[in-house]
């Protein structure tokens, strides 16, 4: 079946085609960065009215790559949560549209659980069972992935995720928005060994994380270096970086240790970092693990995602392609095991 979906959770307005059996067929993102950047972060409003200004031309766009007519969808998806409620109303009404006018199923899908299948759309692509690592904006977490819908929690952030961490300490830093990448970006010059800062929970027994006190430890080593200093940022950059992977990998090669597993998926924006994807490498490897990560451009938010995603769970069952005009509504709260498969 072929799946038209858009995604509009947040600050990203992605639209693609795909199929379970031949994969993404094509896709169209705009990035709404360069707009939140004068405020220092999202605004909901404004990404609102940007999803409805963008998601039509990129639905377009993402058809004639494709190579294919409305007419030849068999089924519509859409990010129905977690995200800004207003923001996913944008692309939950727009392909509830759609379905309506050309009689399709629309199929909500989860937001993490796109995430969390994206590295099957590269190559090579990991079987079931696996353990998930997902590192998506404001959520960390652990899970044991036993097949499409057959999700089970391991661990998560008990406060801050990882993506707040590095946005947060990109913050007191005085780095752009979005701060992550610039965080990692100035990291590459500096000096991670200079600054000893907490990693909390490293050796806990659980598979649980928490982030929010490296924040304070960043803040209360700001106030010991001078502002000026550009080697001294470039330094503390690199610590919190290094901080924040350390824990990643450690929880993530215990989950794997827990559960008897060889295979960790990586999925989130976080995946995308350069640091974490040479240290999983190198930390399973001894273990004969190996790490599965999406492609580079599928690690924010996208809408290949989402398409995939709908397909894979039309392929499984999870979805009935019968269902025609029902009634919708958005989830900015959403725990992903409540999205999974319905049957069990």
């Amino acid at each position: 079946m072929i799946v038209l979906g858009f995604e509009s959770s947040c600050d990203e307005t992605g639209v693609a085609v795909a199929s379970a059996g031949r994969g993404l067929l094509a896709h169209a993102l705009h990035s709404q960065i360069d707009m939140h950047r004068e405020y220092g972060g999202v605004v909901p409003e404004l990404a609102s009215r940007d999803h409805i200004r963008r998601i039509l031309p990129l639905a377009r766009q993402a058809l004639e790559g494709a190579g294919l007519s409305l007419a030849e969808v068999d089924a519509v998806a859409y990010t129905a949560g977690p995200g800004l409620a207003g923001a996913l109303l944008v692309g939950a009404s727009v392909a509830q549209a759609i379905a309506w006018a050309r009689d399709l199923p629309a199929i909500p899908i989860h937001h993490l659980e796109g995430h969390l299948l994206s590295p099957l759309l590269a190559e090579p692509r990991p079987a079931f069972p696996f353990v998930a690592l997902l590192v998506s904006g404001g959520h960390t977490q652990l899970m044991r992935v036993d097949g499409v819908g057959r999700y089970a929690l391991l661990g998560e952030t008990l406060d801050d995720a990882a993506g707040e961490a590095f946005d947060k300490t990109a913050k007191l830093l005085g780095l752009g928005y979005p701060g992550g990448p610039a965080l990692a970006r100035l990291a590459e010059s500096g000096d991670a060994g200079r600054f000893d800062l907490p990693r909390p929970k490293l050796h806990s027994p659980d598979l649980d994380f928490s982030f929010s006190g490296l924040k304070t430890a960043v803040l209360t080593r700001m106030k010991q270096i001078d502002a000026a200093d550009a080697q001294a940022r470039a330094d503390l950059a690199a610590a919190t970086q290094d901080a924040i992977v350390s824990v990643l990998v450690a929880k993530a090669a215990k989950a794997l240790a827990q559960t008897g597993l060889q295979r960790l998926v990586v999925a989130g924006g976080v995946g995308a970092n350069r640091l974490l994807r040479r240290r999983l490498a190198a930390a399973l490897a001894p273990l004969g693990g190996a790490a599965f990560f999406p492609p580079l451009e599928l690690c924010t938010d996208n809408g290949a995602m989402i398409a995939f995603a709908a397909a894979l769970r039309l392929r499984a069952g999870l979805a009935d392609p019968s269902l025609r005009r029902a009634s919708f509504t958005v989830r900015p709260r959403w725990d992903l095991e409540q999205a999974g498969d319905p049957a069990r």
